[in-house]
């Protein structure tokens, strides 16, 4: 496999399945990740999951990323999107390719949800379409990762 993925997700994203369905959906975490991971083998990449509430131990992930292979990111940062500037410095830091998604469509939620630390450092954002987002966000950053120069 040439490629190495690895999917971050931040805070509350393990109650998926559980916390505000209507808003989430009631698929899991669990559900996403087996769904995910014969994707991204059909596509050449290895695909790495990391879940945590604890901004550090975000940080530490990102800033690991390369020396354990990975080439970029699908990242849903859940409200570290909106409060994060030291998650977005650890991602300018590493330098790899960041695919940012959403399983709600922030756009049409709160206003404080509205700000967002990583949507110009993203080189895409993928908003409101539940746990296959995940997918699209896979199929972008191979394609990124397949036709950009390293």
């Amino acid at each position: 496999m040439t490629r190495n993925i690895l999917v971050l997700n931040g805070p509350n994203l393990n109650m998926l399945g559980k916390r505000e369905p209507s808003v989430y959906g009631h698929e899991t975490l669990k559900d996403m990740e087996a769904d995910l991971e014969p994707l991204a083998r059909s596509l050449g990449s290895g695909i790495t999951f990391f879940q945590s509430n604890h901004e550090g131990a975000l940080i530490d992930r990102i800033q690991q990323a390369k020396e354990s292979g990975i080439q970029g990111f699908i990242a849903n940062l859940g409200g570290f999107t909106h409060t994060s500037v030291a998650i977005r410095d650890a991602f300018l830091s590493v330098g790899l390719p960041v695919v940012e998604i959403h399983v709600s469509n922030v756009a049409r939620r709160e206003a404080f949800r509205q700000k967002n630390l990583l949507a110009d450092i993203a080189i895409g954002s993928i908003s409101g379409f539940g746990i296959y987002g995940y997918h699209l966000a896979c199929l972008a950053l191979v394609r990124v990762l397949t036709t950009t120069p390293p």
